[in-house]
């Protein structure tokens, strides 16, 4: 991913208001660009609030998610993220919930993925992080490229049905 500044990343978000946006705490420390497909993060100031910048042909697209509660575990033993599809323990992924844009998401209308709770799928599809515990060992046969494409293809969908309301 292409690095982005305060500005840019701030202006990208599609599902709140500006306000909101200016609020959003930003991730701390270096940012691993290189490493990234797309920035995710949990905001230090509100645990329970998410954002996602994904890039796209229009630009980068920013939506502020909400994260479950701590402590409600699914009864699930084990669980696969539906963007970068790595297998976690149940507490490796969540739900995260997202308002739609516009007036649907004023109106309470909101739409969800699970994903890798920490999200940081980008690391696991590089190997540079390895979920806690794996219940099955399943090789993956397509390239690091193609995983990438395929996990960039799952989250723009993702933010294809925030963005549209």
């Amino acid at each position: 991913m292409e690095p982005l500044d305060e500005k840019e990343i701030r202006g990208s978000f599609v599902n709140c208001s500006k306000g909101e946006a200016a609020r959003i705490k930003l991730p701390a420390g270096p940012v691993p660009w290189p490493d990234l497909d797309f920035l995710g993060w949990t905001d230090p100031a509100a645990p329970l609030r998410a954002a996602l910048v994904v890039p796209g042909p229009d630009g980068p697209a920013g939506i502020v998610l909400r994260r479950p509660a701590p402590g409600k575990a699914s009864a699930l033993r084990s669980s696969m993220c539906q963007v970068c599809l790595t297998e976690h323990t149940s507490s490796g992924v969540a739900l995260f919930v997202a308002p739609l844009a516009g007036a649907s998401g004023r109106n309470g209308n909101t739409v969800g993925q699970y994903i890798c709770s920490d999200l940081a799928c980008s690391l696991y599809l590089r190997g540079k992080r390895k979920p806690k515990a794996r219940l099955v060992s399943r090789e993956e046969t397509l390239t690091l490229d193609e995983r990438i494409d395929r996990a960039l293809t799952n989250l723009s969908a993702f933010t294809d049905r925030v963005k549209a309301g």
